[in-house]
């Protein structure tokens, strides 16, 4: 093929959009569009670097992923690691095996790291960063919740494997974050930022998990020619090797059907199958290409894709001004199950979708599990961003973080903002004003009894406007006026909890009041520093609380609020703090407790700790069932945690009699 001006321009344009959207991804843990808009990018540019002979500088088809960021140390690799080869059709993995077995397994959607042992310790672990240059977070991995820190092998051992952060994991995070907008989009990109973490501590607390899919090296060790072998090597020194199975020509097409139906069942991230060949001298003698080895290929789910209809853009509004684009179309059935909504993330794939009502679009779910706007068939670009927020009329303004453009609402009185804000602050852990549903705060706000958090104490002013409220009446304005005034008589912790702070839960809160000794005016002129270096608080959390009262007007309001409540003061029994150092997983159902958050609370005041997973900190696993076949269970036998039932824990640790 000739390459003219319009070709060469194409490709050019490809490349451009290729790596501004591998540096959103890699090294920014943000996206500007999706996977399947990639691939297709991608394949068309491979497409013509073939038909052309030509590759441009800065090609994604001979450059691995991106640059790594400047936070952490950099290190090379000693060979490069490189991507592999991919394909959709089954057909195709049964003439690729040939003749030879191949080991199938899953493709674990997380962070490659390598990690290299010497004299039996753990001596290095480096990030995959752009297959030629990694960063180097030795001090992370030492941390990650399964890799030995020891092994029997005293040679150099050097590993490949994949860092993820599973979906249970994943959803427990962000249930503890109450920012809606807050929480991370999916748990490879949460995983990123765990693993990269300048302060080990956090990512401690994330539960990043390490399963190895490739031996480097391990002189002195004979594995009989077969990669199996090597996995079994490794499964003996303590790793967790990727699942998979053996497979032929014969057996490969039905067990990728297995794989496949356990997808959206399966707890690890995963956005394919890679097959390997068992044979490690052939799959070496086959040599690789510029961009892939030929020992091994990845397998991608040939998504399922419908078309449909888009009928409109839903603005989503959240307590932090940010408005959330979402796709709203005919419903069609996808991998099982009804779907008519997507989220378009934020103004810039917007843009790049160019999306308009009434638009024919394509619509599958990435990784079987999430829908998203594969492709718009009309492209009429007829979406206007609304100048207007949609919750409370004020202004809004498009703002680019990373390069990634997104909307806002400029309001500070925003009745969202507000609205989800109030929610928080009567909820059950905060100030549990009962009879205050979001239904009723969105209520009283739009009728202007219900400006700042005090004003929920004075709703006795508008009594007869209340009572004659649809769904009101003088039994429940009787009610609501209860609930208010148990309300103020409040303990700190959940006082502070109440005020909606980034990153500070009811846990959070009780940690620095304890630390302070429920010393209001201490707390409020601690420092991020000092903050930070609280046991589980650590420097996100501490810069966060530092920053609010560092605000004036967040220091007004929460006087204000200290005008209307009562403090309850917490009696702290120096003695009684049994406890302290200790940490705790609750899990199951309890038969002398009401509810696992009484016996939390108990704990607490004894000075320990309850964490929600197991780990090597784990003094003891409380669960009344210690025979079932629970992931807690499981996690507290690998670990030599003990389980104790009920009755058990508190006779031993809390010296009751049952």
């Amino acid at each position: 093929m000739a390459v003219t001006n319009e070709i060469l321009h194409k490709m050019k344009t490809l490349v451009e959009k290729l790596q501004e959207a591998s540096k959103a991804y890699y090294a920014q843990d943000t996206e500007i569009m999706s996977n399947f808009e990639y691939d297709k990018l991608y394949e068309e540019l491979e497409a013509l670097e073939q038909e052309t002979g030509m590759i441009l500088a800065g090609s994604p088809t001979i450059r691995v992923g991106y640059e790594a960021v400047d936070e952490l140390p950099k290190e090379a690799h000693e060979s490069p690691m490189l991507s592999l080869g991919k394909t959709k059709e089954r057909e195709e993995l049964k003439d690729w095996l040939g003749d030879k077995d191949g080991l199938l397994s899953w493709k674990l959607d997380g962070l490659t790291i390598v990690l290299t042992y010497q004299n039996g310790a753990l001596q290095k672990a480096v990030t995959r960063g752009n297959g030629e240059v990694g960063e180097v977070i030795t001090n992370n991995a030492k941390v990650f919740k399964n890799i030995p820190l020891r092994i029997n092998y005293q040679g150099e051992l050097i590993l490949r494997g994949e860092a993820v952060i599973t979906y249970q994991d994943f959803e427990e995070i962000n249930s503890h974050i109450e920012e809606v907008d807050a929480r991370y989009k999916n748990p490879r990109n949460l995983c990123s930022g765990s693993v990269r973490q300048l302060n080990n501590q956090i990512t401690a607390e994330r539960n990043v998990r390490f399963y190895a899919f490739s031996l480097v090296k391990a002189d002195g060790v004979e594995f009989e020619n077969s990669r199996e072998k090597q996995f079994d090597f490794l499964k003996n020194q303590g790793f967790d090797v990727v699942q998979y199975v053996r497979v032929h020509a014969d057996t490969v097409v039905d067990a990728v059907a297995d794989y496949e139906n356990r997808v959206q069942t399966y707890d690890v991230p995963s956005d394919g199958l890679v097959l390997i060949y068992d044979d490690i001298a052939y799959g070496r003698s086959l040599g690789r290409t510029a961009k892939y080895p030929r020992d091994s290929i990845a397998f991608k789910w040939a998504d399922e894709i419908r078309e449909t209809t888009l009928r409109e853009i839903e603005w989503s509004p959240s307590r932090t001004g940010l408005i959330n684009p979402v796709a709203i179309f005919e419903p069609v059935d996808l991998e099982g199950t009804t779907v008519s909504r997507a989220s378009v993330h934020n103004i810039s794939i917007l843009k790049a979708l160019k999306l308009g009502i009434g638009d024919k679009i394509t619509v599958y779910k990435a990784n079987m599990i999430i829908p998203q706007i594969a492709e718009n068939l009309t492209g009429s670009d007829s979406i206007e961003i609304p100048d207007t927020c949609p919750a409370c009329g004020g202004k809004t303004e498009v703002r680019a973080v990373n390069e990634v453009q997104s909307l806002y609402c400029t309001n500070p009185d925003c009745d969202a903002k507000k609205i989800k804000s109030f929610t928080l602050f009567v909820s059950r852990d905060a100030m549990n004003i009962d009879g205050l549903s979001e239904a009723t705060l969105e209520k009283f706000i739009a009728k202007g009894f219900i400006h700042q958090y005090q004003d929920m104490f004075h709703l006795d002013r508008y009594k007869s406007e209340i009572v004659g409220m649809e769904g009101f009446g003088e039994r429940s304005y009787k009610k609501l006026m209860n609930g208010i005034e148990k309300a103020r008589d409040v303990e700190l912790p959940k006082l502070i909890y109440s005020l909606g702070i980034a990153n500070i839960g009811l846990a959070n809160a009780k940690v620095i009041c304890r630390y302070y000794k429920y010393d209001i005016n201490a707390m409020r002129q601690a420092t991020a520093e000092e903050l930070s270096e609280i046991d589980g608080i650590g420097e996100v959390i501490g810069k966060a609380f530092a920053d609010y009262f560092a605000d004036e007007e967040n220091n007004k309001r929460f006087e204000n609020l200290l005008e209307e409540v009562r403090i309850i003061k917490e009696e702290i029994d120096e003695a009684g703090q049994t406890l302290e150092g200790k940490t705790f997983v609750i899990t199951g159902s309890l038969n002398h407790f009401g509810s696992r958050t009484e016996l939390k609370d108990l704990i607490e005041k004894k000075g320990g700790k309850v964490a929600g997973s197991v780990s090597a900190k784990t003094v003891c696993l409380i669960n009344n069932d210690a025979a079932s076949a629970s992931s807690k269970n499981k996690k507290a036998k690998e670990l030599n945690v003990p389980i104790l039932t009920e009755e058990q824990f508190m006779t031993e640790y809390l010296e009751m009699e049952v």
